[in-house]
């Protein structure tokens, strides 16, 4: 409790720049490695924007009491009785002070209620939506798209799974990502290949902040990939830039393009693209590559009510997320393709090469 006490004024001295110049830059740096503390400081913030509001309403209460009590009621009655009809001689006498103290009332509630976003939530009636594919849901719901997404390898049978998703390869000695949400409370997770070919992975890393989960193949069976054909693009890519993406919204592989629309993801999101590509249910952990070949981003979800409004979390977060991992947890040892053999390709030639390196996620609940 006193921790927290602490924390608390440390958070208030730096919004109140009551910290010497060394200590604001050493709570900045804090903020920026520690996401958890970056959530407190915004939420005490709207906190104090909070407060601060009450009281203009509490101060804009005050003020119309004062104005009501200095009022002579029995006087103005008297008045208002000689002469023209009550309303009128009142409006014409004091319509100046009631027309500052509505435009005061008016400008408080407008205040109070975007700071606790009551336009926002009457506004933005769409949602975001994570597209893990709900296997149960689709057998239940859309017969006739049902798929048996019971997969049969030579030497093992895999059940149907609860809810998939889309993985791919990291490196070619087994590391694989995709998002957190898919694989968030799983008791078991398998991939399967383009070929039909099922493999037990374990999920080795998981980054929330970033919805991003590292997998790694543990099954005896699965024999190295060949090399990497893409790599992944540390710079931020263009607004207007075409785009695709693979996966498995169903239980065959799925091509989509499109272009990136926006610079942030829903809500603004800085971690994020907007990207205006067709995805469902099931395209969630797909990788979002650019014209050249390079991953730019991994598919997470789409916004509801709108079309062709789809998320991707920037590979940036994704590399930062992979420089995270402890090194003493990897098995193996994760090292990140840097040549890029798609580049020369037309757009065909690059999906036909990609299959090999993407897979369908299974997950058992």
């Amino acid at each position: 409790m006193s921790s927290e006490l602490a924390l608390i004024k440390r958070i208030e001295a730096y919004l109140y720049q009551e910290m010497s110049d060394e200590e604001m830059i050493q709570f900045e740096q804090e903020r920026a490695a520690n996401p958890a503390l970056d959530s407190k400081v915004v939420a005490h913030l709207d906190f104090l924007k909070s407060l601060k509001n009450y009281g203009e309403v509490q101060d804009l209460k005050s003020s119309m009491k004062n104005f009501h009590q200095q009022l002579d009621i029995v006087a103005l009655k008297e008045e208002l009785q000689e002469k023209e009809p009550a309303f009128v001689i009142f409006f014409r006498k004091y319509k100046r002070n009631l027309a500052v103290a509505a435009s005061v009332a008016i400008l408080a509630t407008l205040i109070t209620l975007i700071s606790t976003g009551q336009f926002r939530k009457a506004s933005n009636s769409s949602t975001y939506n994570a597209l893990k594919r709900d296997m149960e849901s689709i057998k239940k719901s859309q017969n006739a798209l049902i798929r048996n997404i019971n997969s049969k390898s030579p030497n093992k049978e895999i059940a149907p799974s609860q809810f998939g998703g889309t993985g791919f390869a990291l490196s070619s000695n087994g590391y694989l990502v995709t998002n957190y949400h898919v694989v968030q409370g799983a008791d078991s997770v398998y991939i399967q290949n383009n070929k039909g070919e099922s493999f037990k992975v374990q999920t080795i890393y998981i980054d929330p902040s970033y919805d991003i989960a590292i997998l790694q193949i543990v099954d005896p069976l699965f024999e190295s990939l060949s090399p990497l054909p893409y790599t992944f693009k540390k710079s931020s890519s263009d607004l207007g830039e075409d785009v695709y993406t693979i996966g498995y919204p169903r239980d065959e592989v799925v091509y989509g393009k499109g272009y990136l629309s926006a610079q942030t993801g829903f809500g603004g999101d800085s971690i994020a693209y907007q990207v205006s590509i067709p995805v469902n249910p099931g395209n969630s952990g797909g990788p979002l590559m650019d014209n050249r070949g390079n991953v730019i981003g991994v598919i997470s979800g789409k916004q509801t009510q709108v079309d062709g409004a789809a998320f991707a979390i920037k590979s940036d977060y994704l590399l930062k997320a992979i420089e995270n991992i402890p090194q003493d947890s990897l098995k193996k040892k994760l090292k990140i393709n840097s040549k890029n053999s798609l580049a020369s390709f037309n757009r065909t030639q690059q999906i036909k090469k990609m299959q090999d390196y993407i897979f369908m996620v299974k997950v058992y609940n």
